[in-house]
């Protein structure tokens, strides 16, 4: 395996794709420990990958300098961001695509800008935040009111992010809690 991490002026670990692969850098992410140093990550050249920084489970941040990633995202996010979420926040400086949030079972994903048709399809616990427009929402998905825990987790995740954004510009989304159990009136939904 040939890995070629770097460390920038401010001691942030940088990783490139156009130099290792895609496998060696999630290998390499998922080997840090609970009480890993290197917590801050950085990943150049994505050029459209799937499934970046896939498997963490170590408390680092990874900043994808690029259109989609994971955790910040300085700009876009293509379609599907977020899919499966499994208590990671996502914060996205941009818009994101038709069906993100798919299956998100817990976490937060924050949009600056707007989303795409079938938002949060078939959510579970996790919260998505927009402050843009949402083309449609997805099957179980429904607009939540804003509690003062929402606006102070939305606050810290837009905080770490580098955002000023008001909290107030946003709206939640999260599951209507239909599809949770099997019931013959919701078959349409499934």
């Amino acid at each position: 395996m040939s890995v070629a991490v770097k460390l920038s002026d401010a001691g942030m670990a940088v990783f490139d794709l156009a130099a290792s692969s895609l496998r060696d850098l999630n290998a390499t992410l998922q080997a840090l420990g609970p009480k890993t140093n290197e917590t801050a990550w950085t990943v150049l050249n994505p050029r459209g990958e799937h499934a970046i920084a896939v498997g963490i489970t170590a408390p680092v941040v990874v900043s994808i300098d690029a259109h989609g990633g994971l955790l910040i995202v300085e700009g876009n996010a293509a379609a599907r961001c977020g899919i499966s979420m499994k208590g990671i926040d996502i914060v996205v400086k941009g818009s994101v695509g038709h069906m993100s949030g798919f299956m998100a079972q817990s976490g937060n994903l924050v949009i600056l800008g707007d989303a795409g048709e079938a938002l949060g399809d078939s959510l579970y616990e996790a919260k998505i935040f927009v402050r843009g427009k949402v083309a449609s929402l997805g099957a179980d998905c429904e607009e939540k009111p804003m509690t003062e825990e929402d606006k102070a987790i939305l606050a810290g995740l837009l905080s770490q992010a580098g955002s000023d954004a008001p909290v107030e510009s946003f709206k939640r989304y999260g599951s209507a809690r239909t599809l949770y159990h099997f019931h013959v009136d919701n078959a349409g939904a499934y």
